[in-house]
């Protein structure tokens, strides 16, 4: 087994999740490829006290209930993985597909089922997170069709995937403490300011941020991380914002996505490529036409844009928003089975002001 995969699956249960003597924990794979991590996790885990219980995903799940299932079907929760939703004290999922366009080509009444199964996993999960009575981390487990997203091959795409992970490093817990106490000299910047405009090439968003919370993402609720995220006054973003990137989201692909936004809504979303789709997942119920986070993304290990999320949103130099569902620790309100991320690159001539007060400058931060 690479040591590396032992050093993240210590860093995930002694750092990310602090697993303790007792505690009920899931590890979630997608894929069978998930299995040499979840492994690893499973001894830590029991090093810790804990009491590990893993959930395996078969091979093209999404897409085999999409081909031969009804929406009733497709739109069905997973009680197993309800249940431990409601009741684990940590869950670590990890991703690790082995095919990334499941849902690529299905009618919107398919995706959208599918988006209502996932998504009360998803509300009960952030209810949770936002209370306390759940810690969660998500994570990858590098594979085959990652790597060919990413147009590496697997070692150069295991390589990248490590060292965003800080695990290169002798000590990747102190490196996350570092990134921590950076992001937090930023949030107290932050901190108290009524509004944002974020303008550059691609976007001119105005949005208000009086009374949210700016959450400071190192290393424990995903890994890698590296961002700093809140959620806007759900009625106050008006502009538009044309991504950079491709947004790939259970299955789906669009690229060249852009977003209108009206006093809070999304007005019009046009793409070059997907657009069915993109309209059939912010059709999917009234919140998934509003914002739920705005965030900054800050780690430099993330130096190139792969297709998946997890690490593209951290792209140093970059801004991502997410339709949706609205972190409830941020103090957002909107309410959504759904929270998709896209991105926007600020790295060519991309400000955003706080308050009239320019404090990021072409993917720099000027405080």
């Amino acid at each position: 087994m690479d040591s590396r995969i032992q050093k993240m699956a210590e860093v995930l249960v002694n750092y990310s999740t602090r697993i303790q003597r007792g505690e009920r924990v899931l590890f979630r794979g997608t894929s069978p490829l998930a299995q040499p991590l979840m492994q690893a996790l499973t001894r830590e885990a029991l090093k810790a006290g804990g009491l590990p219980f893993n959930y395996l995903h078969m091979s093209d799940e999404n897409r085999i209930a999409a081909e031969h299932g009804s929406l009733e079907q497709i739109a069905a929760v997973n009680p197993m993985l309800k249940l431990m939703y409601e009741t684990a004290d940590v869950i670590i999922r990890i991703e690790a597909a082995d095919n990334t366009a499941e849902l690529s080509g299905f009618s919107t009444d398919v995706v959208q089922a599918r988006m209502r199964a996932y998504g009360e996993l998803l509300n009960i999960q952030m209810e949770r997170e936002a209370n306390g009575t759940l810690r969660r981390c998500t994570t990858l487990f590098p594979t085959p069709a990652y790597a060919r997203d990413a147009n590496m091959t697997l070692s150069e795409y295991e390589d990248f995937v490590y060292r965003a992970c800080l695990l290169d490093q002798d000590d990747p817990v102190a490196g996350w403490l570092q990134l921590e106490a950076e992001q937090q000299r930023l949030i107290d910047f932050l901190r108290g300011k009524q509004r944002l405009h974020v303008k550059g090439k691609n976007i001119d968003l105005q949005m208000r941020i009086a009374d949210r919370t700016w959450m400071n993402a190192s290393g424990r609720v995903n890994f890698p991380d590296g961002e700093i995220f809140t959620a806007p006054v759900e009625d106050s973003v008006n502009g538009w914002v044309q991504f950079t990137y491709p947004a790939f989201y259970n299955g789906g692909v669009v690229r060249g996505a852009a977003l209108h936004f009206e006093q809070g809504v999304i007005t019009r979303a046009t793409a070059q490529e997907g657009e069915a789709f993109l309209n059939a997942v912010l059709d999917t119920d009234a919140g998934a036409r509003r914002l739920g986070e705005f965030a900054i993304g800050t780690n430099r290990g993330v130096d190139r844009f792969t297709g998946h999320i997890l690490f593209d949103e951290k792209i140093h130099g970059t801004v991502h928003m997410a339709v949706g569902r609205a972190y409830p620790q941020t103090g957002g309100l909107n309410q959504s089975s759904i929270h998709w991320d896209m991105i926007c690159d600020m790295r060519d001539g991309g400000q955003i002001f706080a308050d009239d007060l320019l404090f990021y400058q072409d993917g720099e931060f000027l405080v």
